[in-house]
């Protein structure tokens, strides 16, 4: 919505030593830049391992390297499809740019047969835990917002979420992982709206790795944009289609009209 590059890297490869939590099990840092070559800039600065925080790993990171010919692509269709808004238009046209570099992606979709509904208890359980201090001491009450979908009250019900419940997510969720891993042993990259859809939300719980493009403006002049899928661990394939696709557009460097220097 930024018209920024973002890079959300594999659960586990930067550090969030120091980054106050939401949620242990999904909470991922990496950097928001103008382009995909900066992004690859500070990611291969921050990724690796840190004793300070015991889900980072030592996993390498090729880079930039692979053409985008060289790619398996996939895209999510019917999402795409379905967008009849100008983020869909101005999806379609990046497929068009895609298709034009010499990239044919495969129709695809996400698994839909589970309770998704239920996710949210993972993170809501997480979240009261780390803040749990706040919500016995009171503190909670002080906090701005107090409606019945605030932040605040959301951590006051954390509390009475069953253990059973948390676990029975979570279950669920390992079968998800399991079929999205499946799902890209036929793929590199899978091209997804970034809005349409479940994929925010399903990667958000495996951990694959999603990078945000800019493709324009909408009719009101704000920022739309797609979403890259990848491969555990594999943020070089989605960086290196992305960097080509910002070779031919010049998406990433435009402004929103209010904010563009005046002439």
């Amino acid at each position: 919505r930024n018209g920024a590059t973002g890079l959300r890297p594999t659960y586990g490869r930067v550090s969030r030593h120091g980054v106050m939590s939401l949620s242990w099990s999904m909470d991922k840092v990496g950097p928001i830049c103008r382009s995909v070559q900066d992004c690859e800039i500070v990611f291969d600065a921050i990724y690796g391992h840190d004793p300070k925080d015991p889900s980072t790993n030592e996993a390498s990171f090729e880079g930039i390297n692979q053409s985008p010919q060289s790619l398996k692509v996939a895209y999510l269709k019917r999402d795409i499809d379905r967008d009849t808004t100008d983020t869909g238009d101005h999806l379609r046209r990046a497929l068009r740019a895609f298709r034009k570099m010499g990239v044919e992606p495969k129709a695809i979709t996400m698994p839909g047969d589970y309770p998704y509904a239920v996710f949210d208890i993972i993170l809501r359980a997480e979240a009261g835990a780390f803040f749990d201090e706040l919500v016995t001491s009171g503190v909670v009450d002080d906090m701005v917002e107090q409606t019945a979908g605030s932040r605040a009250n959301s951590l006051r019900q954390s509390r009475f979420i069953p253990a059973v419940e948390y676990i029975q997510a979570n279950r669920q969720r390992r079968r998800l992982i399991e079929e999205i891993h499946q799902l890209f042993k036929g793929y590199d990259v899978i091209i997804a709206p970034t809005f349409r859809g479940r994929q925010l939300f399903v990667t958000n719980l495996t951990g694959h790795p999603a990078l945000s493009l800019p493709t324009g403006f909408d009719r009101k002049g704000r920022p739309t944009s797609l979403t890259l899928l990848g491969i555990l661990y594999e943020e070089g394939s989605i960086l290196s289609l992305a960097k080509a696709f910002q070779k031919v557009t010049d998406y990433h460097l435009q402004q929103p009209p209010l904010f563009a220097a005046k002439k």
